[in-house]
């Protein structure tokens, strides 16, 4: 099973960006996962088409918490993947992401806007960056989950056009 993962979109509407990055990398996928900062419900029901989980960030505006949840916990192909945004100061942040979920084969989270891939005490921690959001290097960067016999993460820089 392969699933997109996106964070940080920071976008009001729909973007070409956005278009492209969904007909380019997302258009094979089983799922999609959003870690948050979306920050409108039209692009939540753009890349809501099939399995589709997400969650609210702190930047997230009212109707967008309407429809997301905070943190949640989506099990897919016999894994449990821990889905939340974070929050507060980059320094620490993979630690209270871990706090919140005891029991996962994978956490993925984002806010920080800074790609993360890498296992720690057992655990795929995972950051796709920012899809169409600020980077302090200027890439945009999304990921790909593979779940199977193992599990695998890789970060994908968004091509520019």
């Amino acid at each position: 099973m392969r699933i997109g993962v996106l964070s940080d979109t920071h976008l009001h509407s729909v973007t070409p960006l956005l278009r492209r990055i969904q007909e380019e990398y997302l258009s094979d996928v089983d799922a999609v996962l959003h870690a948050g900062d979306v920050v409108s419900a039209e692009v939540v029901n753009f890349l809501d088409h099939g399995a589709f989980y997400g969650v609210h960030g702190n930047m997230d505006p009212p109707d967008v918490r309407g429809l997301l949840p905070p943190a949640q916990i989506v099990e897919l192909e016999g894994r449990r993947i821990g889905l939340t945004h974070g929050g507060g100061s980059p320094s620490g942040l993979e630690e209270r992401v871990m706090q919140q979920f005891p029991d996962v084969d994978v956490i993925v989270y984002g806010h920080s806007h800074r790609p993360v891939n890498h296992v720690r005490k057992g655990i795929l921690c995972f950051n796709p960056g920012t899809a169409t959001g600020f980077s302090r290097n200027g890439e945009h960067t999304i990921g790909i989950l593979e779940l199977g016999e193992t599990l695998k993460g890789r970060i994908v820089v968004v091509e520019d056009s």
